[in-house]
């Protein structure tokens, strides 16, 4: 049987915390951020967890996560 191998997209944007649940970045920090409250951009930097409905989606985009 063939390697089972990550999809790259997703690799790249979730990530595993110690205790299983799966994180990843919040949206609209890349770029017209001048407009932005610096709060809202606070606030972005930190990590959300994904929802449940979507972790056996990401799960199985991951199968080494």
């Amino acid at each position: 049987m063939p390697k089972m191998k990550s999809h790259s997209g997703a690799a790249k944007r979730f990530k595993k915390t110690g205790s299983g649940k799966i994180t990843r970045s919040k949206a609209n920090k890349q770029h017209i951020l001048t407009k932005k409250r610096t709060k809202t951009k606070r606030h972005m930097r930190l990590k959300d967890e994904v929802a449940a409905v979507d972790v056996p989606r990401v799960k199985r985009m991951l199968p080494a996560l």
